[in-house]
């Protein structure tokens, strides 16, 4: 039977109740060792607690290993490096994907996780975890690969397409009949839910160069189409979210470390349409043309004027959110620190993939410095993440996703 958290404690009137919250941008939240009295509970009580939004650590895990195998500026051991962060990542993906069996075995309310106001815009980071592991598997095992490892990659970019299409439609139409959102305390998080779809292109960018001329095209179209849907719905969201900046000023500091997801959907566009121009065969042509070299160079280089283009809006967006976090830093851990890691992965793998078509040296350079940035706030997050567990300031009641802001 499901566990009530409210009976580990001697009476209800003392069980730990959520810190204030101001949507005032330089108000902080009180510390959470100050204004909570924490009560031991069972590993069982506390994986009530278990939300979607651990699956920020694997996302962020993935697109670390995807952004080594990117070097411009490689190494010995390099590969060995990514392919054992790949590993470790399948792995925590396995007990994460266990513990959430296990919470809702146990407690139950899938559903109810699903449709929470909160918790429920997380459920897309389940899907970001897959599409880095997709990608992952042809960066690491794509070498030399026989025709059944091809079509794999095949089937699974057309199944993951087809399934984050549903989590975009049937999940923006949940939240447009079932909530109220107040855009005065729009946040990108509400963006997530697009988030899936666009990385298709990503994926796209990333096999279709190995893939057959039959199945190359239809993987760079639909890569391109769902590409452009997911970046499409964000920027929408982006008007919002600057016009919310302005009434209401920044986010409480405990919530700025997700502004950096804004920083995900341009540059990770940008990374796509540039890796979905080389991905093209040879002999693509446009229709009424017969120079395949001419019009795969015309496409390239329109991809290169858009890639840059949105490098440089990431780049703000990036700036914005720094300068925000250093402002007022968090005082307590929160599973949207990893909204630090992952975005910005895409955005040095963006700078890459630039450097690589422009054949810059400097900006090589760059993406190799961002690179070593990434690798230590992904270290300072996940012992943050593990410390954080240990003082339960996660998976206990009010401190995480499940609790309405």
């Amino acid at each position: 039977m499901p566990v009530d958290d409210a009976g580990a404690y001697p009476n209800n009137s003392e069980a730990p109740l959520s810190a204030p919250q101001s949507s005032h941008s330089d108000t902080p939240f009180m510390d959470s060792e100050k204004c909570q009295k924490h009560y031991p509970l069972s590993f069982r009580q506390r994986l009530r607690h278990f939300t979607w939004a651990w699956y920020t650590l694997t996302m962020s895990a993935g697109g670390l290993a995807l952004l080594i195998a990117n070097q411009p500026n490689k190494f010995n051991g390099y590969r060995e490096i990514g392919l054992s962060i790949y590993i470790i990542n399948l792995v925590l993906f396995s007990i994460v994907c266990s513990l959430m069996a296990a919470r809702f075995t146990i407690h139950g309310g899938m559903l109810n996780s699903l449709r929470h106001e909160r918790e429920g815009l997380f459920f897309p980071t389940f899907w970001l975890s897959i599409a880095t592991m997709i990608t992952g598997l042809e960066k690491y095992f794509g070498d030399n690969p026989a025709a059944s490892f091809t079509i794999t990659l095949e089937v699974l970019f057309w199944v993951y397409c087809f399934c984050t299409f549903i989590v975009a439609v049937i999940q923006y139409s949940f939240l447009f009949t079932a909530h109220t959102y107040r855009l005065q305390t729009m946040m990108p998080s509400w963006i997530l839910p697009a988030f899936p779809i666009m990385l298709s292109g990503t994926i796209a960018s990333v096999i279709s160069s190995r893939q057959p001329e039959r199945a190359a095209i239809p993987i760079v179209i639909a890569g391109m189409t769902f590409q452009g849907l997911g970046f499409c719905i964000s920027f929408m969201m982006y008007s919002h979210y600057i016009g919310r900046l302005m009434e209401s000023g920044l986010p409480c500091r405990e919530h700025r470390p997700a502004m950096f997801i804004c920083v995900g959907p341009p540059a990770f566009t940008a990374l796509a349409m540039v890796g979905m121009a080389q991905g093209l065969p040879e002999t693509f042509k446009v229709m009424g043309s017969e120079d395949t070299a001419a019009d795969g160079r015309m496409l390239e280089i329109l991809a290169l004027a858009a890639g840059a283009f949105l490098w440089a809006l990431s780049f703000w967006f990036f700036c914005v959110a720094a300068i925000a976090v250093i402002r007022s830093p968090p005082t307590s851990f929160h599973l949207s620190w990893w909204a630090m890691v992952f975005p910005n992965t895409g955005f040095t793998i963006a700078t890459i993939t630039l450097g690589n078509a422009f054949d810059s040296a400097a900006i090589r350079g760059v993406g190799s410095a961002m690179t070593i940035c990434i690798v230590c706030m992904f270290l300072f997050v996940f012992v943050s993440h593990m410390l954080a567990v240990y003082r339960q300031d996660i998976m206990y009641p009010g401190k995480d996703e499940d609790t309405s802001d």
